[in-house]
C-alpha cells in the first residue's frame, strides 16, 4: 500500500468532495441504512447512564440512536474525519455533540475514556487500521466494549458494484473501488485480516462472524439509484455532471439494479458484512 501519510491525505480530499452527497441523503441514509450498523448496535447493548463513542459517524444518525439510548444520564458523541458531515449532524441532532477528527493521528478520542465505541461501515477506511483501532482501545474504560461492522467481499454485496458500473461510463472519470488492503468498502473482506488488526491493536476477546441482511430500499429507481451513486465512488462525477449525464448515470445502475427490484415491492439488497466485536482489557484507559 501507498505511504500512510498520503493514504490518509487522499482519504481527506475523496471525503471532503464526498460530503455533499451524504448530507444530501441523510435522511434516506438514517432511514434505509438501518440494517448495516444493527447488529452492532444489538451487540453493544448502551445502557442508560453510560458514554459511547460513534466512530465514522457521518451526518448523526446513528449517534442520535446511541444517544437515546444512554439515557437518561449517558451521552453519545460523534465523530467522524469530514468537517462539513459533522456540521450536518449538529444541525440535525442539537442536543447531541459531535467532534471533526482524525481517529488515526488523535492519541485518544475526545472526550475520552467511554464505555463503548461503535462503528458502522467505517474503521474498513482506515489508513493505518492497527493505529486507528489502537486509538479506539485506548479511549476506553478497562472491560470497556467495542462494536462494528464492516463488508465483506464485493460477491456478498454485489448491488454496491453494479451501482457503481452502470453509472461510470456515463460521467467524467470514476476512481476505481480500491484493491487489497487499501482503505475502501472491501478492505476488511478478510476474516483474518481483521483478527490481525485488532490483536496487534491491543484488545481482548475478539470475535469476527459474518452476517447477512437485507437493505429494503422503495420502489423508486430513480431516487433509489441516485442514493447509491451519491454516496459512493461515482458520487463527485455525479455531482459534478450535466443533468443528461446523471440521468444516463441513473438510468445505467437502476438497470444493473434492476435483479435486486421487485416491481411493485421495491429493492431488496442483499448485504454480507462481518461483525466485529472486543473488549478493552484490565488497566486500558487514559491515565
Amino acid at each position: 500500500m501507498a505511504d500512510v501519510a498520503a493514504v490518509r491525505a487522499r482519504n481527506a480530499e475523496y471525503w471532503q468532495h464526498s460530503a455533499p452527497g451524504w448530507i444530501r441523503h441523510a435522511d434516506r441514509q438514517d432511514a434505509l441504512g438501518r440494517p448495516f450498523g444493527a447488529a452492532a448496535f444489538e451487540h453493544l447493548r448502551p445502557q442508560p447512564g453510560e458514554r459511547i463513542v460513534d466512530l465514522g459517524c457521518g451526518c448523526g444518525g446513528t449517534t442520535a440512536e446511541l444517544a437515546a439510548a444512554v439515557q437518561p444520564g449517558g451521552e453519545a458523541v460523534g465523530v467522524d474525519l469530514s468537517e462539513a458531515m459533522v456540521a450536518a449532524a449538529a444541525r440535525r441532532f442539537p442536543a447531541v455533540r459531535f467532534l471533526a477528527a482524525d481517529v488515526e493521528t488523535a492519541g485518544l478520542l475526545p472526550g475520552a475514556p467511554y464505555d463503548g465505541a461503535f462503528s458502522r461501515l467505517a474503521v474498513m477506511l482506515f489508513a493505518d487500521p492497527v493505529a486507528g483501532c489502537a486509538v479506539i482501545r485506548r479511549s476506553l474504560r478497562a472491560g470497556g466494549r467495542f462494536a462494528a461492522t464492516v463488508f465483506r467481499d464485493a460477491a456478498a454485496n454485489p448491488w454496491l458494484v453494479s451501482a457503481l458500473l452502470g453509472a461510470a461510463p456515463h460521467l467524467g472519470p470514476v476512481g476505481p473501488l480500491p484493491l487489497g488492503d487499501e482503505p475502501g468498502p472491501f478492505a476488511f473482506a478478510d476474516q483474518a485480516r481483521i483478527q490481525r488488526v485488532l490483536t496487534e491493536a491491543g484488545f481482548d476477546a475478539i470475535t469476527v462472524d459474518p452476517h447477512d441482511v437485507t437493505v429494503a430500499a422503495p420502489d423508486d429507481p430513480d431516487a433509489v439509484t441516485e442514493w447509491l451513486i451519491e454516496v459512493g465512488p461515482a458520487g463527485p462525477a455525479y455531482r459534478s455532471a450535466p443533468e443528461p449525464a446523471r440521468a444516463a448515470a441513473r438510468t445505467g445502475a437502476a438497470r444493473l439494479l434492476d435483479r435486486f427490484r421487485q416491481a411493485g415491492d421495491g429493492y431488496h439488497l442483499p448485504a454480507g458484512l462481518w461483525l466485529i466485536t472486543a473488549t478493552a482489557g484490565a488497566g486500558n484507559g487514559p491515565a
